[in-house]
């Protein structure tokens, strides 16, 4: 009972055909055609695969840290020390 018979079908049929005219329904079909054909152009491009961009032939090297001496004591940083 829950399947769509053939004069289901038909009846369906000829209400789309009324709504729509004879003009508008191949026109209509074209463009879900044209609809189809872009979506799968689209599912394409989608699946090509991108190849990696070109590893450099050489690696960098990497950075130097510079390393600053600590400042060196004076003899009048020494006295302000012994002040305090």
């Amino acid at each position: 009972m829950g399947g769509m018979s053939l004069l289901h079908w038909l009846v369906v049929g000829l209400i789309v055909l009324l709504l729509f005219g004879r003009g508008r329904l191949p026109a209509l079909m074209t463009d879900v055609a044209k609809g189809i054909k872009s979506f799968r152009a689209g599912m394409r491009e989608d699946d090509e695969v991108v190849p990696p961009a070109a590893a450099p032939t050489a690696p960098a090297a990497p950075p130097q840290a510079t390393v600053s001496p600590p400042p060196a004591a004076t003899p009048a940083s020494e006295e302000h020390k012994t002040k305090v």
